[in-house]
């Protein structure tokens, strides 16, 4: 299959069909898509051309091109889109892409939108899922999974599978409950196949089962299900019963969601924007990161003031502070990025002292190396070793320094509950130059005199 590539012709194309209302040939076009194609079609379509071309094509395949859609793109078409019709997208979803938009409406109208939804578990499961909090696991789980209970036999078990299967999209695990729907493990469906017909579940059951409680978070159970391989997940309430099931695909949007955020945060990016987000917008995400960096650099200009005198006799000292700078915030970035990717991985073990001396013998021998470079490359163009010495120790001093900065900040804000990507950008930068700066020129006065 060839992968699908959006361009500007086919866009015109559909534009143009939409135009001459060819509605015939607009779904035969429509036809070879996949929904996420669709939908990528949708998105750079405006608002009255996104929403005809949804309102003509299936509600079975359309409920999902609605999932697929940004949201400013979505919001747009469901506005023009009446409960009524809105409810019959819905029906068509699993309850956890049901819930999610119902969620995303006005307040005044979901109401309406549940009211005209004809299968009214389907709508008593998505209330119930709009009940919880969408950054848990209670918000991101499907409410559609096969489950059995301990005390059925074989042959009541696969008639009641069969059942509950008519509306699961796809199978990953049979779960096993108790009389009052509490977990008590899963079903291996070769032990299924292979046990006698009157034998009782109970009976040949795995009572090993990981599983999440509805008020986790995201993240943690998408460390869960990394960590152990797993395609599903299922869902406990407060007391273990059995509420719902999370998949691999809800997993892996939230790992992108997070990776998003964490890229935009070590970016200096302190909201979650998006490249044709509005100017307002755009600065408003950017603006207090660039405004720290004005502040660090004027600091260091202030530092910088307090060694004026030195710079008549010693020039060259001027001239390595961009290096000196360029070092401290390369160092600090570089030992911040491995501790952040270390915590969001869990891989960050011991206690920091430990990580902190590790990192700091590094950025020793990563130093040394360095410097032994630098001082000959300085002795050589300058001829002077005292001021290639101090040069050179001012770099190992400020490295070390720098990855003392960069290994600490993310381990602490991390012990305080602060997102530690933040301490992989301009934080950590700054930071490190207004102190880079500083540490070079006091050392430097000290081994040449002054």
């Amino acid at each position: 299959m060839t992968p699908f590539k959006l361009t500007n012709e086919l866009v015109g194309e559909i534009q143009i069909l939409i135009e001459n209302q060819n509605d015939a040939q607009l779904r035969l076009l429509m036809k070879e898509f996949h929904y996420a194609d669709v939908a990528e079609i949708a998105n750079e379509l405006d608002e009255l051309e996104a929403t005809y071309l949804i309102k003509l094509l299936d509600s079975e395949k359309t409920s999902d091109i609605l999932t697929e859609l940004d949201e400013d793109v979505r919001e747009a078409i469901l506005n023009n889109l009446s409960p009524k019709e809105i409810a019959s997208e819905i029906e068509e979803l699993d309850t956890d892409d049901a819930a999610d938009i119902v969620g995303e409406l006005p307040t005044e109208l979901v109401q309406e939108v549940i009211s005209e939804i004809e299968d009214r578990d389907h709508a008593k499961d998505i209330v119930d899922l709009l009940r919880y909090d969408e950054d848990s696991a209670g918000g991101l789980m499907a409410k559609e999974l096969v489950k059995v209970q301990e005390n059925w036999t074989v042959t009541t078990c696969v008639k009641e599978m069969r059942i509950q299967a008519e509306n699961v999209t796809r199978v990953h695990s049979i779960y096993v409950v108790d009389t009052e729907d509490k977990l008590k493990g899963r079903l291996s469906l070769k032990d299924l196949l292979t046990t006698s017909a009157k034998a009782p579940i109970k009976d040949i059951y795995i009572p090993k089962v990981d599983s999440v409680n509805v008020n986790e978070k995201p993240e943690e159970v998408a460390k869960i299900m990394s960590k152990y391989d797993l395609e599903a997940i299922p869902v406990v309430d407060q007391i273990g019963r059995l509420v719902g099931r999370i998949t691999i695909d809800d997993i892996v949007d939230v790992i992108k969601e997070e990776a998003d955020k964490d890229y935009q945060l070590a970016a200096g990016i302190s909201q979650d924007v998006e490249a044709d987000d509005s100017i307002w917008e755009l600065t408003r995400a950017r603006l207090p990161w660039l405004i720290l960096g004005l502040f660090g650099g004027g600091a260091a200009a202030v530092i910088m003031s307090g060694f004026e005198d030195m710079f008549s006799t010693y020039t060259v000292l001027f001239l390595f502070t961009p290096l000196i700078a360029a070092m401290a915030g390369n160092v600090g970035v570089q030992s911040s990025a491995i501790i952040v990717q270390g915590l969001a991985n869990d891989d960050i073990k011991g206690s920091i002292g430990n990580r902190l001396i590790k990192e700091m013998l590094l950025a020793l021998l990563n130093g040394v190396i360095l410097a032994a470079l630098l001082l000959l490359f300085t002795w050589i163009w300058k001829g002077s070793f005292t001021t290639a010495l101090a040069i050179s120790v001012s770099l190992i001093a400020v490295i070390i320094v720098a990855g003392f900065i960069g290994t600490f900040t993310p381990l602490f804000l991390h012990k305080r509950g602060i997102d530690p990507a933040i301490a992989t950008g301009p934080f950590i930068t700054t930071s490190n130059d207004i102190f880079g700066i500083l540490i070079y020129f006091w050392i430097a006065k000290m081994i040449l005199g002054i």
